[in-house]
């Protein structure tokens, strides 16, 4: 069997690519947070995300619990599988995984940096935060629902390149994960409100729209310029565009995907 491992730190979006990368690698099955999970469908295991502490969370995706254990190692040899990817957070983690299910050494490493901007990253660690979210590669009707007593939901599906659906994803706020932090939707446009008042060629703002859906968010403004106009224009809205990316990073740690800025006039 050939083994693969994939590494980053928690909430990094590790799980949400897992299908994506598999099916671009010709990986067969994924070891993720205690499942096994073939073609985009789970056939054995328990997630770590049921647990109830990250204690027993951490010794679930690691495999201690022998049934558990030795439930996905008879899955394996079942599914007749030639390549396996192992999701954790760490290659010593990987490591640990592949040797407790008594799998061949891992062949390659890769890491979450290789597959993922470093705007996703920090939109994935920003969601996790504040919102507590976390993604099991499988779908919806294969998680059991009355482990989880707060927050469950149906994710995305995931296509290849060619619309090829490789599988979906269900968004979960495990009982471990009681540390959320608020922010207020108002809090991101009045920091906007806020920098448009202190760039001196705006003359006016006439709308300032925040919008954050699933890992993406997108930045809406539209002004007047002020006149005459004896400068590069598009310069200047790259240097705004800038600002506002600082300015996030700064203040919530993530940069907006999306910012369009349009000019509806001159004063």
């Amino acid at each position: 069997m050939i083994v693969y491992s994939l590494s980053g730190p928690s909430g990094t979006g590790k799980s949400t690519s897992a299908l994506q990368f598999a099916h671009e690698h010709h990986i067969e099955a994924i070891i993720d947070d205690g499942l096994l999970i073939v073609n985009g469908q789970k056939k054995a295991g328990t997630s770590a995300k049921f647990e109830k502490n990250t204690i027993t969370a951490v010794r679930r995706a690691i495999f201690q619990d022998e049934q558990h254990r030795n439930d996905v190692m008879e899955a394996i040899e079942k599914s007749g599988i030639e390549s396996l990817l192992i999701i954790g957070t760490s290659d010593k983690m990987t490591k640990t995984i592949a040797n407790r299910l008594q799998l061949a050494p891992i062949d390659h490493f890769h890491y979450i940096e290789e597959i993922r901007s470093s705007k996703e990253i920090q939109m994935a660690q920003f969601v996790r935060l504040t919102q507590g979210k976390h993604v099991m590669p499988i779908p919806y009707k294969q998680v059991e629902q009355n482990f989880f007593k707060r927050f469950i939901q149906r994710g995305f599906e995931i296509f290849s390149k060619n619309r090829v659906k490789l599988g979906e994803t269900t968004i979960v706020q495990p009982d471990f994960h009681q540390q959320v932090i608020t922010i207020s939707k108002n809090v991101y446009t009045q920091l906007l409100q806020y920098i448009l008042k202190q760039t001196e060629f705006i003359a006016k703002v006439d709308s300032v729209h925040f919008a954050l859906k699933q890992m993406n968010t997108v930045v809406e403004l539209t002004i007047f310029i002020k006149g005459p106009v004896h400068y590069d224009v598009i310069e200047k809205m790259r240097g705004l565009q800038a600002e506002i990316c600082t300015q996030f990073l700064q203040h919530f740690e993530f940069e907006p995907a999306t910012i369009n800025i349009s000019i509806k006039g001159v004063h």
